[in-house]
């Protein structure tokens, strides 16, 4: 595909200083582009690598010095450049049908234009809206609903009854509703808790490989349209997840947890249960969320407090030998002072 910038610019927003018939195939970085390849300038501090960058075209903000480049300037260069990586990268999904070895159950329905891998099995009652794709080892368990256009990659296992909306995209190996963390003490061990709940994914999600998100005892486990979930994430029973938010790898949520919209949780992050997280709150790598969390802060650290408190804390850390050693030489004067005092009472 071959696209000149005029183009690229009407369907990106954004306004051509330069060659605007010049034409580009692909895309590639500041460093590797070459001529025929378009790249991007997100961050002010790789400014100069404009100058020097082979690409026919460069994607900038407003403002940003050209070097006597092409450039598209648009508000947003990152997203811009995601949009021309979807245009120019991501092909269009051929339906293949029900595939040799793949096992659809006579009860399930199917929607028109589905691709089912050898490999994959679809249990009894399941439904697949139109265009939905299966790659091999995915398992459907009964009852199971999966709407328009959402692709599950390979070994995905969604357990029964779960519902999952349209245009979700669910990584390799990941769980979707598997049993909730639930167990009674009866004074010698423990007795399950069956977990009759399910798991609902809205629209618009995606998740990443190695997932798992936990069915609920009673009710839904809920994701909300747009939220985007990484590699490696455990989201236990009853939580709810609100939309547009964003949860990184390794990060763990107790049950019953509510997080509201746009909540962006960083690495390795856990968070206890029965609690309440409002919107637009950051939470920073590595913390510990021990209480529920009210719109709009940013916090960091173990337990979690106010980012910025936690930033002057974090610059302390490294003094702390120093600052000991200075407190037991002052220890020790005041000591001798003290002393010497006493001496001439």
């Amino acid at each position: 595909m071959e696209k000149n910038l005029k183009e690229l610019a009407t369907l990106l927003g954004g306004k051509v200083i330069g060659d605007e018939t010049a034409v580009v195939s692909s895309l590639g970085t500041l460093d590797e582009a070459n001529e025929g390849q378009i790249t991007f300038l997100a961050n002010p501090k790789y400014a100069a690598k404009v100058s020097t960058t082979r690409a026919t075209a460069v994607i900038v903000p407003p403002g940003a010095e050209r070097y006597g480049r092409n450039v598209i300037e648009v508000k947003n260069p990152y997203l811009a450049f995601a949009k021309l990586l979807s245009l120019f990268h991501v092909k269009p999904i051929v339906p293949r049908g029900v595939m040799a070895g793949a096992f659809v159950a006579e009860s399930a329905t199917l929607g028109e234009g589905v691709t089912i891998y050898p490999g994959a099995y679809v249990g009894d009652g399941v439904k697949l809206g139109n265009r939905v794709v299966l790659h091999p080892g995915v398992a459907l368990y009964e009852g199971v609903e999966v709407a328009d256009e959402t692709i599950l990659h390979a070994n995905v296992t969604v357990r029964e009854g779960c519902r999952i909306g349209s245009r979700v995209i669910i990584h390799s190996g990941t769980v979707i509703g598997s049993d909730g963390f639930g167990y009674a003490p009866d004074g010698k061990g423990y007795q399950k808790i069956p977990q009759i709940g399910i798991v609902v994914i809205e629209d618009d999600v995606e998740i990443g490989a190695g997932t798992t998100i936990d069915r609920a005892a009673l009710g839904l486990t809920l994701i909300r349209r747009g939220t985007k979930i990484d590699n490696l994430v455990q989201i236990a029973h009853n939580c709810v997840i609100g939309e547009n938010c964003i949860i990184v790898s390794q990060t763990g949520i107790s049950g019953s947890t509510k997080l509201g919209e746009h909540v962006t949780i960083g690495g390795q992050v856990g968070i206890v249960g029965h609690l309440e997280i409002g919107d637009n709150v950051m939470v920073g790598a590595k913390s510990g969320v021990h209480n529920s969390i009210s719109s709009g802060q940013i916090l960091s650290g173990y337990p979690a407090f106010p980012h910025k408190e936690w930033l002057k804390s974090a610059s302390t850390f490294p003094k702390l030998p120093e600052m000991r050693k200075s407190l037991n030489s002052l220890e020790k004067r005041i000591q001798e002072l003290e002393a010497k005092l006493d001496e001439k009472k």
